[in-house]
């Protein structure tokens, strides 16, 4: 508890670091912004001074503009003036010559005056053009910043936003852990509290037990030293004489896993049996089929051994199936005491015999195959694949048999192999299935590829081709058992290194096998004693009950030929009833027929009925009085009839009834008779164990 308070302690630290942290940042976000706002509110202000000048550059091109106006009217009115003064000068050309001069002065002056003016206006004109033009510019320089900026400021206050919400989801989120955490204190206090009061509580109850047991402890020092003539269990000779404490659990569960095992045994015995047998075929069809042809002495010879497999290999199921049968629940199953182990041993050696002797002629057969003429290099090659995989089969089954047989020797020599080197056998066992499981596997894969090729081969017949598939069908049995039975035993590998080597308690081992079997004649021993300990004794009745009841027997009138009597009476009684019972059954199956035939008949009249009524209402508007009256006559007459009828069905359901219920009844009387016969046998019973014990 005080670790998780301690660890959200820490969370709070961290998340208060955090918090820290962005409100500085925070406080850096807001100076910029601030900045940025500073920025451009200058920048407004340069543009309206910019704007301000504009207006009076704007005023002066105006004023300009005026003036140029003016200018211009007088231009005009000196060229009207100097064309009439040049009409003039035609009337009198004296008067020109005489003027000319005065004229001329006067253009002179007019002319540079107006240059002036034009020239000072083209000035003013670019000047206000490029006026214009810079201020254009700048406005649009501005805008564009200014939009900048308020894009900037826009993304600023939306950091600000977010980071503000955050701070705030963090700041609600922190205040609830720290309400949180403080109830939760306050729960750890008080559980604090109670472990408290709990230790002092357990603490006394100690010193009490501690108390209690040194009196015991001294007690049965005592006892030991007076009673118990010497301690066998310091001797490990005697001691491997002492029955170790039965773990019933470890036995069930070694018979479940010897029924795993010997079921896994039994379908690969089944695959080793098809695996010879299909061979054996297949070594007499290919490359030369013995129906047609003689095959070779090698070939032969193979395939008579071969035909001896079964032999070698039902033994092995045999000698798991015994080993099955010797592990029971009051048996104590350690490898000292599994004495069938051995013989499933010899028979894996018998086996192994087997496959030595058949390896070299199996070798020399593909080797045979190899130098036929219709073996291309591709079935060479898987050919010799498979040389080589069953040398490594027989290698295996060597491995396989080297550390069975090991697990053997403590049955019959102990000294053979030490306790301590169980667990390295095992191990080792299961390796070797891996192994067995991996080479099964290269062979499945090397016959499934020579299989395809053979069937390539131009003499290939569907008899090979058959027994190609039996052979590849036997071989993934095969290797299926062997994955199963290699993955079971290294799943449960820490069970049989743990209930197959415990012993005696105080014990290293057992000394010999035959140590092991005189512990098991001492278990049946402590069995049977411990069995009749429990048993219960018989019950006897106390002899003042046994004078009352021969009084009451003596004294009462109901003997046993009298309770005979009774049953017999009884007995008539039942049969009478159920000769009743027979006949009231007939009489209510003859009154549910009539019932039925009533039945008929009413639906009958009641169909007539229906038939009538409809013909009186398809009756014309025209009919005559009288065959109304007729009809009218006629109704009640059928009326009275159906009501008959319906009485008539009443009665035989009523008379129904009453027999269903007279038949309750006469069962309910014979099931009290049978009843009451039944008590009468039990008290007659009873009476003549009394008798008897008297």
């Amino acid at each position: 508890m005080a670790a998780g308070a301690a660890e959200l302690q820490g969370k709070y630290q961290k998340l208060a670091q955090e918090y820290s942290k962005l409100r500085a940042q925070n406080q850096v976000l807001k100076k910029g912004v601030v900045d940025e706002q500073a920025n451009s509110a200058s920048l407004k202000e340069q543009l309206k001074m910019k704007d301000q000048s504009l207006r009076k550059l704007q005023q002066e091109m105006d004023s300009l503009t005026f003036r140029n106006q003016q200018l211009a009217k007088r231009v005009e009115l000196l060229q009207d003036e100097l064309a009439l003064s040049e009409a003039r000068g035609k009337k009198s050309k004296k008067s020109v010559e005489s003027s000319s001069q005065l004229s001329q002065e006067q253009k002179s002056v007019f002319n540079e005056d107006l240059q002036k003016k034009i020239e000072e206006n083209e000035r003013l004109h670019i000047l206000f053009f490029e006026a214009d033009e810079q201020h254009k510019r700048l406005e649009a320089e501005l805008r564009t910043r200014l939009e900048v900026l308020e894009i900037d400021a826009a993304q600023h206050q939306a950091v600000v936003d977010s980071l503000t919400k955050k701070y705030t989801d963090a700041i609600e989120k922190l205040q609830n852990d720290k309400a949180k955490l403080e109830i939760k204190s306050q729960t750890l206090e008080r559980e604090a509290k109670d472990c408290r009061l709990r230790t002092e509580e357990c603490q006394q109850q100690l010193k009490n037990l501690q108390a209690a047991l040194g009196s015991r402890l001294e007690e049965s020092l005592c006892i030991i030293n007076e009673k118990v003539p010497f301690n066998d269990t310091r001797s490990n000779r005697y001691n491997a004489l002492n029955v170790p404490l039965h773990n019933r659990r470890y036995q069930l569960k070694l018979r479940d896993l010897a029924g795993k095992a010997l079921a896994f045994v039994q379908e690969l015995v089944t695959a080793l049996l098809n695996f010879h047998t299909y061979t054996e075929q297949k070594v007499q069809i290919f490359p030369i089929d013995s129906a047609t042809d003689t095959i070779s002495p090698l070939n032969q010879k193979f395939s008579q051994y071969l035909h001896e497999n079964a032999s070698y290999v039902r033994p092995l199921e045999e000698g798991m199936l015994h080993l099955f049968e010797s592990i029971t629940e009051d048996t104590v199953t350690v490898l000292e005491t599994t004495v069938k182990l051995k013989a499933f041993s010899e028979h894996l050696a018998s086996y192994l015999c087997f496959l030595r002797k058949i390896l070299p002629y199996q070798l020399k057969s593909l080797e045979e195959e190899c130098e036929s003429s219709l073996c291309t290099a591709a079935l060479r090659a898987r050919n010799m694949e498979l040389h080589r995989d069953m040398k490594r089969l027989t290698a295996v089954f060597e491995k396989l048999h080297t550390y069975v047989s090991l697990l053997a020797l403590p049955s019959t020599k102990p000294e053979g192999l030490l306790r301590t080197n169980y667990n390295f056998v095992f191990t080792n066992i299961a390796a070797t299935l891996h192994g067995f499981h991996d080479v099964l596997k290269d062979i499945s894969k090397h016959y499934s590829q020579k299989a395809t090729l053979e069937q390539d081969v131009p003499t290939a017949t569907q008899k090979l081709i058959t027994t190609n598939d039996c052979i590849l069908s036997s071989v993934a049995a095969l290797t299926n058992g062997a994955g199963k039975i290699a993955s079971f035993f290294s799943n449960n590998l820490d069970h049989f290194t743990a209930s197959l080597s415990y012993g005696p308690k105080g014990g290293t081992e057992f000394i010999n096998p035959l140590s092991a079997e005189c512990m098991l004649q001492y278990k049946k021993k402590a069995a049977a004693y411990m069995k009749s300990l429990k048993k219960p004794c018989a019950d006897s009745v106390p002899y003042e009950e046994a004078l009352a009841n021969r009084r009451v027997l003596l004294s009462s009138t109901e003997s046993r030929e009298g309770l005979a009597q009774q049953v017999q009476q009884s007995l008539e009684k039942i049969a009478k009833l159920e000769q009743e019972k027979e006949h009231w059954m007939l009489e209510a199956q003859l009154a549910k027929i009539k019932l039925e035939k009533e039945n008929q008949k009413l639906k009958n009249s009641l169909s007539g009925h229906l038939t009538e009524t409809i013909q009186d209402h398809s009756i014309l508007p025209n009919v005559t009085e009288q065959k109304k009256e007729n009809t009218e006559k006629k109704e009640p007459i059928k009326s009275t009839s159906l009501d008959e009828l319906m009485t008539t069905k009443r009665s035989y359901e009523d008379q129904l009834s009453m027999m269903s219920d007279h038949l309750c009844s006469m069962n309910e009387t014979l099931t009290k008779q049978r009843e009451e016969i039944d008590t009468l046998k039990m008290a007659s019973k009873g009476n003549s164990k009394k008798n008897k014990s008297r």
